[in-house]
């Protein structure tokens, strides 16, 4: 419910502040007194772009702020989707800048006017005789008939599964993808593999062997320096070890003399130790030191094989080419894996497929049902407001594919006149017709939906008299349930409100300005009167508005 409205600077508006009621609440004043400055006004709310050239003063900034009673529309989880501040009673401001940038707010969290849009669509409907393109939209009338339907939670139950579905759908996609390319390089990548493992290749093997064939290559001059190591360290005149020993000898006489001279001792003995070890693994490394031809060959063949696989797969190391080996051990085991995985997920969209075309089918038998209620309801109000033979024709069309609101279109015809033959809104209805249609539907809806404040801008135009009256006490009605504005020209309306507003329009100095104000009970039998008989009204006009009153 819309609380209270204060605009500032914008249009012939310099500073007002207006507040609002329940029910229903009409709006007059002559033309071009500024009706639709206040429509625009709220449009900047709702999120319509802003004009530089709205602004009164192009010095100073306009701001249009709005007060909304939110707390019935159960809207917690919209302001949290969007990192809004949530209030029971919410305020919406917009600020134009004589820059021209613009601003939102929404209880003064900064917003962006995507968020303002989604936000507002839920508090205010504003609708004029020539805004008629909802109603031609066929995802329009099928809320109707989901309103009236009881669709509203299968409807969300169905999106979230159709979600899910088109969610798997799109993975399938992905996996048969993969699949195919997989497929192409599958018969290359086992040649690979098995290439690798044939090899039967090892971690450190490449250096091990490297120093191997080496040491094959140098046969002659590892097998004579080992052998003269052996020679010095043994010969019994010079050898070294003899020499130590002697010098070892030589020492332990005076050992005991001082402990550092055993220290020496200890010490030189020490070293004969290790140079003993030392020769004897010459000894054992010169009779393991044979040329072996076919060894060598051996080793230069495998070598020769570990290059070409490291050439091939532009790697260095033999750690690098087992890398490869395990990943296209995966890349050829995950082909085979893809059909198991493709042949579950297929039985999972089957699965979820018959849960949404279950969910459609309830949604469709839902509408089914609700078509005879609405076209006799619209039918009834219609041949009210002035159009005695209004039918309508409505057909739900299966559609092949799943659409956002199930699987049915929907095809609505009318037929104004008696014989004449059914049509689509835009080429049977007139703009009259259009926003007759229109206050019915709305009035239809007001009993299955918590709709937000309604704004009816002039959609009384073209009719008079008992019509006009019936149009009143419909939107009277529909005011039992939420709040409704009626702009009109015509006094039987007017007379309805439980609330009547008067825009009019003043000069000031040398400037044009407008204003809202909320008429007292005989303020408002003057302005129905001047709306009945000109502003040279009669008593008689008088008392005919107090008879609109009453």
């Amino acid at each position: 419910m819309l609380l209270s409205l204060s605009v500032q600077n914008y249009a012939l508006i310099e500073h007002l502040e207006i507040d609002f009621s329940a029910n229903f609440s009409t709006i007059t004043g002559e033309t071009g007194a500024g009706k639709s400055i206040l429509l625009g006004a709220l449009g900047l709310i709702m999120g319509n772009r802003a004009d530089l050239s709205a602004l009164k003063d192009k010095e100073k900034k306009c701001i249009v702020e709005a007060t909304f009673k939110i707390e019935a529309y159960n809207l917690q989880q919209l302001f949290a989707d969007n990192d809004l501040d949530y209030e029971a009673t919410t305020i919406i401001r917009r600020e134009i800048l004589p820059s021209g940038k613009s601003r939102a707010f929404v209880n003064d969290t900064p917003t962006n006017l995507a968020e303002l849009q989604l936000l507002t669509a839920y508090l205010i409907d504003i609708h004029s005789q020539h805004d008629t393109k909802e109603l031609e939209q066929q995802e329009y009338q099928l809320s109707i008939l989901d309103a009236m339907g009881n669709n509203v939670e299968v409807l969300k139950e169905y999106t979230a599964q159709l979600s899910t579905y088109k969610s798997l759908v799109k993975q399938l996609e992905i996996l048969k993808e993969e699949q195919r390319q997989s497929s192409k390089e599958e018969e290359y990548n086992i040649f690979l593999l098995q290439e690798l493992e044939a090899a039967n290749l090892k971690n450190d093997e490449q250096e091990i062997l490297e120093e191997e064939l080496e040491t094959l290559n140098n046969v002659e001059v590892i097998h004579e320096n080992l052998a003269k190591t052996i020679a010095l360290s043994q010969e019994e005149q010079i050898g070294f070890l003899n020499t130590l020993k002697e010098s070892k000898n030589a020492l332990q006489k005076i050992a005991s003399f001082s402990s550092k001279y055993e220290e020496l001792v200890a010490r030189i003995q020490s070293v004969i130790i290790e140079l003993e070890d030392v020769s004897d693994l010459c000894a054992e490394y010169v009779e393991k030191v044979i040329f072996d031809p076919e060894r060598m060959n051996w080793l230069t063949s495998r070598l020769q094989l570990i290059y070409d696989l490291q050439k091939k797969h532009y790697v260095q190391t033999v750690s690098e080419l087992l890398e490869i080996q395990a990943s296209l051990t995966i890349k050829v085991g995950r082909v085979t894996g893809l059909g198991d995985e493709i042949q579950a997920l297929s039985e999972k969209i089957e699965s979820q497929e018959k849960q949404v075309i279950n969910l459609a089918t309830i949604l469709s038998n839902n509408r089914a049902k609700a078509i005879p209620d609405f076209s006799s309801k619209a039918e009834v109000i219609l041949k009210e407001l002035g159009i005695p033979n209004a039918a309508f024709q409505i057909n739900l069309i299966p559609s092949i594919s799943f659409l956002t609101s199930g699987k049915d279109e929907l095809q609505l015809l009318f037929s104004a006149n008696k014989g004449s033959n059914f049509g689509t809104l835009k080429k049977v209805a007139s703009g009259g017709e259009m926003s007759r249609i229109m206050l019915a539907i709305k009035s239809i809806l007001a009993d299955f939906t918590q709709l937000p404040t309604i704004v009816f801008d002039e959609i009384d135009t073209g009719v008079s008299g008992e019509i006009a009256l019936k149009m009143a006490e419909i939107m009277k009605q529909m005011s039992q349930k939420r709040q409704v504005f009626a702009i009109t020209h015509l006094p039987q309306i007017a007379a309805k409100g439980n609330q009547h507003y008067k825009v009019s329009k003043f000069i000031q100095g040398e400037t044009t300005l407008s204003k809202i104000e909320k008429l007292a009970s005989e303020a408002r039998i003057h302005e129905l009167a001047e709306m009945l008989a000109g502003k040279n009204y009669t008593e008689s006009a008088i008392t005919h508005a107090k008879t609109l009153l009453n």
